[in-house]
């Protein structure tokens, strides 16, 4: 028995030392650091932050047939108004021309009072006023707007300046306290030329323009 128990112990203490040569190998080797994706053995170059990218000028649409002065006071405006994009603006513009003429014609103050300054609005008031005394009214209408275009611009300091040449065509017809037309005509629209002068302090955070000189085209 003596044998054979001696023969079992040498068996067990084989099988331990084969168990540790090759656990203990995979336990060292799961021990050692794995480098990772961005390490490598030598320090890569610290390299300086890329350059923000150029901010792009105001976008401005194409300018054909404008003077050279007018050309640089819009880009004097675009470049002290980062907010400033003619394309929009003349968007803009043709919607205000809209709503002026329709407002007037209708008597609606309250619009006149948000979009033109202080001295148009006494104007267009004046006019109703006297119209509202005589008892007339107006049936105008706006057919279409032919053409707008840019007639002169400037920056004196903070406040900006555009006017503009509308060349629109109006049906127009004045009534008196009866209803009879006593001017004008619905079925001969005629050719109205505007010259709009559209203002705004550049300092202000009221986005908007107002009409502040009106004139013949």
């Amino acid at each position: 028995m003596v044998p054979e128990i001696i023969i079992l112990a040498m068996v067990a203490a084989f099988l331990g030392l084969r168990l540790y040569s090759v656990l203990g190998r995979r336990a060292e080797q799961e021990e050692e650091p794995v480098p990772q994706r961005f390490e490598s053995d030598e320090k890569a170059p610290v390299r300086p932050a890329a350059a923000p990218a150029p901010v792009a000028p105001p976008r401005m649409v194409e300018l054909e047939g404008v003077m050279p002065a007018v050309e640089r006071a819009l880009r004097e405006i675009a470049a002290a108004d980062s907010q400033f994009n003619l394309a929009q603006f003349l968007d803009g513009a043709k919607g205000a021309y809209r709503m002026i003429l329709e407002a007037f014609w209708n008597a609606d103050r309250e619009t006149l009072r948000d979009l033109c300054d202080d001295d148009v609005y006494a104007g267009f008031t004046a006019a109703i006023d006297a119209r509202e005394a005589a008892g007339e009214t107006l049936a105008n209408s706006l057919i279409r707007i032919e053409e707008v275009r840019i007639h002169s611009a400037s920056l004196d300091g903070r406040m900006a300046r555009i006017a503009l040449l509308f060349v629109a065509d109006i049906a127009a017809v004045t009534r008196d306290k009866d209803g009879n037309v006593i001017a004008g005509s619905l079925d001969d629209a005629i050719e109205s030329r505007d010259v709009w002068t559209f203002s705004r302090n550049i300092s202000s955070r009221d986005p908007n323009w107002l009409l502040d000189e009106t004139d013949e085209g």
